[in-house]
């Protein structure tokens, strides 16, 4: 489980003495920790896997924004901050596909719905992310599915 190779990452960070990096993988603890405690009251809980994979891909989302407007402002140092706790949340994401694999599986899909155009996306994209959630930016391939259905 991925959980557990974060906690052990946790672990040999601190055995280690790199304080950047564990940081970074307490606050990955921390993020999941609140999802958890968020979804107490939930009447049907996600797996463990999915429900850690959404949260480091959301964290991800939020460092590659803070990078850009950091550079965008000149604050280099910060960007570099953010590139650093960026490089360990990826370690703990599964293997992304590429562009191609992912526009290969958005045409199987489109296929097997029977989609053409654009008012079919939400079934594409509904299907893409059951299928190919954890390996997919979910942003980048929504670009994909609208190009493949325009």
């Amino acid at each position: 489980m991925i959980r557990d190779t974060i906690k052990a990452a946790q672990i040999s960070a601190m055995k280690a003495g790199e304080k950047d990096r564990l940081a970074a993988v307490r606050l990955i603890l921390a993020k999941i920790k609140d999802r958890d405690i968020e979804l107490r009251t939930a009447s049907q809980q996600p797996d463990d896997d999915a429900l850690v994979v959404e949260v480091l891909q959301k964290m991800v989302k939020q460092r590659r924004e803070s990078i850009a407007l950091y550079e965008q402002g000149g604050r280099a140092e910060l960007a570099a901050v953010e590139a650093a706790e960026l490089a360990v949340i990826e370690e703990f994401l599964p293997a992304q596909m590429t562009e191609a694999e992912t526009s290969a599986a958005i045409e199987a899909i489109k296929a097997e719905l029977g989609a053409s155009t654009v008012k079919d996306m939400g079934r594409v994209m509904a299907t893409l992310k059951e299928r190919h959630g954890p390996q997919l930016d979910m942003s980048k391939a929504s670009g994909l599915v609208k190009a493949a259905l325009a």
